[in-house]
């Protein structure tokens, strides 16, 4: 479905029973709805309600060019605005990597629209932040983000050569398709620099405003996430006021909703269910 909201269109796939608790799912870089697609079975089967955004930058509907339109308040900002749109007061928030950010910050800021939070794979940004100030390893594993912010030169690395880089970089989603239906739509014409733009747009100031989460809250880490330490993981409950458990995924890599949908549903589920 489409959705109307802040002057842009956003794509939105819904599923499971129609009375049931919503779910909202976020997704990250430079992935799109579609990577909840193994996980959502799960969750409709238990009877909840699913609302998988493609977020801004990621539906065509909403892709402003201003690299400013891209700051984490905006990102909020529209959540807020999809779910007045969408006739939903609280919803279940779940979020990965870049979404996961989105998600901290929605659950920080409008506490009253977070039923609960399953952040997947990053953790509180302050806990990003302690850990790229006390850990060197954590550095090293962000690097990545230099080329990220640099205008014209990453979209040019990454789509060289039929966008070798960027299949390389997806290449622990799975098996060759999946990684075509994640890089086809980030060929789009003015797709992935709106995609970057997240990054560039990113600063310490927006970071540092996601405030201590109130809500209940379970964080989903794998322990072969290249991107994401132990010690940014260990750092986030200090973050959490409400109830929180910490799951630790062994053996997985950054792209838990591909890789490992079953456990990340049970996550969820436990989380939203109430019972952990």
């Amino acid at each position: 479905m489409r959705v109307d909201a802040r002057g842009l269109t956003f794509e939105v796939t819904a599923g499971g029973p129609s009375d049931g608790e919503p779910v909202l799912l976020l997704h990250g870089f430079p992935q799109h709805s579609g990577e909840w697609d193994d996980v959502v079975p799960a969750l409709h089967a238990a009877g909840l309600r699913t609302y998988a955004l493609d977020q801004r930058g990621y539906s065509p509907g909403a892709r402003p060019t201003a690299v400013a339109d891209y700051r984490i308040p905006e990102l909020v900002a529209d959540v807020v605005a999809v779910l007045d749109a969408l006739g939903l007061d609280a919803v279940h928030v779940v979020g990965h990597d870049w979404g996961a950010i989105v998600a901290w910050a929605v659950a920080a800021g409008h506490p009253d629209r977070v039923r609960t939070l399953t952040a997947v794979s990053v953790p509180h940004p302050a806990a990003m932040a302690y850990a790229l100030s006390n850990d060197g390893q954590q550095k090293a594993r962000s690097s990545y983000i230099t080329l990220f912010r640099k205008p014209g030169t990453a979209e040019k690395v990454l789509l060289a050569w039929h966008a070798t880089a960027l299949r390389k970089m997806l290449g622990g989603v799975g098996d060759a398709p999946r990684v075509d239906r994640y890089v086809a739509p980030m060929r789009e014409p003015g797709a992935l620099t709106a995609a970057l733009n997240w990054y560039r747009a990113m600063s310490r100031a927006d970071l540092a405003g996601v405030g201590p989460v109130a809500v209940p809250t379970t964080y989903v880490w794998s322990d072969r996430d290249v991107a994401i330490g132990h010690t940014a993981a260990d750092a986030c409950a200090a973050n959490v006021t409400g109830t929180y458990r910490f799951v630790r995924l062994p053996d997985v890599s950054h792209w838990i909703p591909d890789t490992a949908p079953g456990p990340l549903a049970e996550a969820i589920l436990a989380r939203a269910g109430g019972t952990a």
